[in-house]
């Protein structure tokens, strides 16, 4: 084989040799208008713009092959037209294309105060996010300087010193070695000849405490050989004294390039999981606009097709890449803020998963590398942030699951309603009504009472749109002249006249206690709610009947409560063949409403006994928790929310699992204060607070 000599064409994005033994692209392309074969504007165009496009090299060298191929088809053909758009589809890519954060913790904080109130915990979260981004990007590279001339090494000193680098000196081998037996360094610059210990021990020490350092070796002996076994020991590269300024800078800085990157914070994966109208979709909206980058949302309820989030093969005309690629692609920078809107609605059919092909786009470990089926190319989706929305995580796949950093949005209090209203919705329906202009003012009476009367739900939405229907008729009546001139204000007086009569009252409809029905918490997808169970009992073949569009675990629940009353019969005064000859029919209300969950356990044991005992359970108590077959009560979730709707629901009396105690801490003082909280592990113990 002929020696091979020529120079690297880095022009290309990728290193090809010009010389005797092997003919180099560019060769090639002049060997062709040689043999007279003339290439089209268009693919000249088409090459200019990937070169300019500052794509990955891999990219760049598969777009060009891409070309060649085009050269040699015909332009009547159907490949020739899919292979053109998908060489405009890749140079109109933001590979390289970054909007640069703004990193203002003062400014990002003001942002998320003036547009959502509350919310402490997802502040705070993209507060920590903020603080590690400034504290990663303001680090400075650590550099081990090792020379014995105590004057080149003083020289060097200062021009690091300068470059921004933060240097230790060694001013001999052994004494680099020691030090870098102790501590890690991104890169070290040392002399090769140096007494007790040379250069290239250096270099293997260095290499052995960490492959990731980079060792540059500066000499005065600089030698072929020399130069060949530093490069086989791993040096990056071999620098003869003396020094060029502007190369030893360069070299510097290619050495610490890959490094540069590792200082990027990656783009968290949030997800919001919370009940409607809470926040989730606002409040992304003020994180990218407190950082400065694009925002993209992305719908993925009922998504069923695969090929929305990978794409479709090039193999027809018409194939278009995924969702992700295509917004990324608008944007026009490769680290926006994403928003999965309805995580936890995707579907699945003979189509493939939508939420499996999401295992990779959001896995830090695989989305540096994110393959899109038309692309066919490796795309770095890590500095996208990835925020995914949720009303439950029941059914998020447990794989993906594990990808999301989960953070709860529970209900508001009245009182937050009541703020969040006076401050932030009703100035912006005035405007949106067109009555910016003239004098509307809601007064608090109203707004507490449109909060209390007119609406009874987790988030704001209702809220909204009692407000933004007095704002709708106040217009009305300015235009008919109906309206009295000045200020218009809007007391719990006119709410009748605007909104109708009252819709939700504070205490239970039904305040009659009952035997065999008991008031049990659920947590649902539209927040914290009150559950009614029924129990009764008749003559028959002792079947136990369950009702209410029941899942799986609160049948189970209701088993095993009954289970537990008869065997503990005699403890709780009931006769003990109570089940022989009857049938027990246990029914939850709203049947065509799914329900499932374990938290019914004990409300189901309460009812039973209720109606075993004669006993009715107390109107203004509520309950919740899982029960054993041993009596036990075992902790359950949606604590917080489900205070709140008790509350709401007029309760005076809470009766919660003890271990769910330090759940406590979420709520409200003032909330606290107002409920009667009781924790208990033992069933035992609720039934004389539960029962008359």
């Amino acid at each position: 084989m002929e020696e091979l000599v020529g120079i690297p064409l880095q022009c290309l994005g990728q290193t090809e040799f010009v010389g005797r033994g092997e003919m180099g692209l560019f060769d090639r392309w002049q060997g062709q208008e040689q043999q007279g074969r003339e290439i089209s504007p268009e693919m000249e165009k088409l090459r200019a713009s990937v070169l300019q496009s500052e794509m990955p090299p891999l990219v760049e060298k598969a777009a060009l092959k891409e070309i060649e191929k085009l050269e040699k088809t015909n332009c009547n053909t159907a490949e020739y037209s899919i292979g053109v758009n998908y060489i405009e589809y890749l140079t109109s890519l933001p590979w390289n294309t970054l909007t640069e954060d703004n990193l203002d913790i003062s400014h990002a904080q003001r942002i998320l105060d003036e547009d959502h109130y509350g919310l402490d915990d997802v502040k705070e979260r993209i507060m920590e996010y903020l603080a590690v981004r400034i504290l990663k990007l303001s680090c400075r590279h650590n550099v081990l300087l090792v020379d014995d001339d105590e004057t080149a090494r003083l020289n060097l000193q200062h021009v690091l010193d300068k470059e921004g680098y933060e240097v230790t000196c060694a001013a001999s081998g052994v004494e680099a070695l020691d030090i870098l037996g102790r501590n890690r360094f991104d890169l070290v610059v040392t002399d090769l000849k140096m007494a007790g210990a040379d250069g290239m021990d250096v270099l293997e020490k260095a290499k052995a405490r960490n492959a990731g350092t980079e060792v540059i070796i500066v000499t005065g002996y600089a030698t072929t050989p020399a130069a060949v076994e530093a490069m086989k020991k791993g040096s990056f590269y071999f620098l003869a004294k003396p020094l060029n300024l502007d190369e030893l800078r360069a070299t510097l800085k290619g050495a610490v390039a890959g490094k540069k990157k590792q200082l990027g914070s990656k783009g968290p994966i949030l997800c919001f999981v919370g009940p409607p109208g809470t926040g989730k979709t606002s409040l992304q909206k003020s994180i990218a606009k407190c950082l400065g980058r694009k925002f993209i949302r992305i719908s993925l309820a009922g998504m069923k097709d695969e090929a929305e989030i990978r794409g479709h093969r090039r193999s027809y005309v018409g194939a278009l890449p995924g969702r992700i690629i295509q917004e990324i692609r608008r944007a026009g920078a490769r680290n926006p803020v994403v928003m999965l809107d309805e995580i936890d609605k995707i579907g699945n059919d003979f189509k493939g998963d939508p939420a499996s092909a999401l295992l990779e786009v959001l896995d830090h470990t695989q989305n540096t590398h994110f393959i899109d089926n038309y692309l066919d190319l490796p795309f770095d989706l890590s500095r996208v942030m990835f925020i995914a929305t949720a009303n439950t995580t029941d059914r998020i796949p447990p794989p993906l699951l594990d990808r999301l950093e989960l953070i709860p949005f529970s209900g508001y209090t009245e009182e937050e309603k009541e703020k969040i209203a006076l401050h932030y919705l009703v100035p912006r329906e005035i405007e949106e009504s067109g009555l910016s202009r003239r004098a509307l003012r809601f007064t608090e009476a109203a707004v507490r009472k449109i909060v209390r009367e007119y609406t009874r739900e987790a988030g704001l939405r209702n809220v909204q749109r009692q407000i933004a229907a007095i704002c709708r008729k106040t217009a009305r009546e300015v235009l008919s002249g109906g309206g009295a001139g000045g200020t218009v204000e809007i007391t719990p007086d006119l709410l009748e006249k605007y909104l109708g009569p009252r819709k939700f009252f504070f205490e239970l409809a039904d305040d009659t206690e009952r035997v065999g029905v008991a008031t049990g918490l659920a947590l649902t997808e539209a927040g914290g709610q009150i559950l009614f169970v029924e129990a009764t009992i008749m003559k028959g073949k002792e079947n136990l009947i369950l009702t209410g569009s029941l899942g799986d675990v609160m049948k189970e629940s209701a088993q095993a409560a009954l289970s537990y009353i008869r065997s503990n019969a005699e403890r709780f005064h009931v006769a003990e063949d109570f089940f022989a000859g009857h049938d027990i029919h246990i029914h939850v209300p709203a049947g065509a409403v799914p329900k499932d969950g374990p938290s019914a356990g004990l409300t189901v044991a309460m009812a039973l006994l209720s109606l075993l005992t004669k006993r009715p359970v107390r109107k203004d108590v509520a309950l919740t928790g899982e029960l054993t077959l041993s009596g036990r009560i075992l902790p359950v979730g949606g604590i917080r929310d489900k205070i709140l709707a008790a509350r709401r629901a007029g309760m005076k009396t809470v009766i919660l699992p003890l271990p769910n105690k330090a759940d406590l801490g979420e709520i409200p003082e003032d909330i606290v204060k107002e409920l009667r909280i009781i924790t208990t592990s033992e069933f035992g113990e609720v039934v004389d607070l539960a029962l008359r």
